[in-house]
């Protein structure tokens, strides 16, 4: 009796095998809808339409970009959280939702428990950037004025718990000065205020405000990473005057936490594929942003660490949980 139990057991093991084996193998079988929980036109939104185009052409069924924007990025990964496991919807998500675990206790998910690591794409600084109504030529005269004048300057970001939020708070705390956060619906909105000098400072994609920096509608302070942009060489780094400070943007994939594992190998090599491509690097090199491939093994230690991470920048700064 025993060994006949032990048989069935087998067999069911081994038939759950095979079925997992082949619906691995039949994926995709059906387009693939990436999410992006933000507006459209930011850094995940071109990452996600570019990913796309180039996974539409390796896996042979289209890959549909869909924004979800609202609830700081947690609508739209709620949305991957309910989906089916099956490698059909996938999550383009960012240090806003590594940040919503400390900030956002009462989201409907927890990022770990309900979603699977896919494949990192990519990290980016940023550029602290003022109006250049704003009596500040360099990263200290603007410490210095913040300091004379405690909580006159307001500076914009593209939402609360965002990394350009959270690179204002830090830097704050770090600066000793007080200065008033004022959130926008997403960075073009944070950005045309700055520029029409409603909002006098924000911390921005470095390549979006580069061009402006040239074309005399902002001033560039100071950039986030610990070595200069090659895209603003001129400009110090916000580390020579505080130093170890440091603030990115970073993106990655995720799916359903069921998601086979077959599958999301499968995605992980292709996507390292892509962003590994010579033309990839080129067009990455002109964004700002670096690539820095892994396997979904190291995605997770990433992901994990910077939970870690965000949460004490998020003490440091006094961010309060909502």
């Amino acid at each position: 009796m025993i060994g006949r139990r032990a048989t069935l057991a087998l067999a069911t093991l081994a038939s759950a095998a095979v079925a997992r084996g082949a619906s691995a193998q039949a994926w995709p079988s059906r387009p693939i809808r990436i999410i992006v929980p933000f507006g459209l036109g930011g850094s995940a939104d071109v990452a996600a339409r570019f990913l796309g185009e180039l996974l539409t052409q390796a896996l042979g069924q289209p890959v549909v970009v869909e924004n979800r924007p609202g609830a700081g990025g947690t609508i739209g990964a709620d949305a991957v959280v309910k989906a089916a496991p099956d490698g059909h919807t996938l999550l383009l998500m960012s240090n806003t939702h590594t940040a919503n675990e400390t900030l956002l206790p009462n989201r409907p998910y927890v990022l770990m428990r309900d979603l699977s690591p896919v494949a990192f794409i990519n990290v980016a600084h940023h550029v602290l950037a003022v109006h250049p109504s704003l009596p500040a030529n360099s990263l200290q005269e603007l410490i210095a004025y913040a300091k004379a004048n405690p909580g006159k300057i307001d500076y914009a970001s593209s939402g609360p718990g965002t990394p350009y939020h959270i690179a204002g708070e830090v830097f704050r705390a770090r600066a000793g000065i007080e200065i008033t956060h004022i959130p926008f619906r997403g960075s073009n909105e944070a950005r045309t205020a700055l520029i029409s000098g409603q909002v006098p400072m924000m911390f921005d994609a470095i390549p979006t405000m580069a061009e402006q920096a040239r074309a005399g509608s902002v001033r560039a302070l100071a950039t986030t990473g610990l070595r200069r942009s090659p895209l603003l060489p001129d400009v110090p780094t916000v580390a020579e005057v505080l130093p170890g400070y440091e603030a990115s943007i970073w993106l990655g994939l995720m799916a359903p936490a069921a998601t086979p594992m077959e599958i999301r190998q499968k995605l992980n090599a292709e996507v390292n594929r892509i962003m590994a491509l010579p033309a990839t690097q080129a067009m990455q090199t002109r964004m700002g942003a670096l690539v820095d491939p892994m396997d979904i093994a190291a995605f997770d230690r990433f992901l994990r660490e910077d939970i870690t991470r965000q949460a004490e920048g998020i003490r440091l700064a006094g961010i309060q949980a909502n």
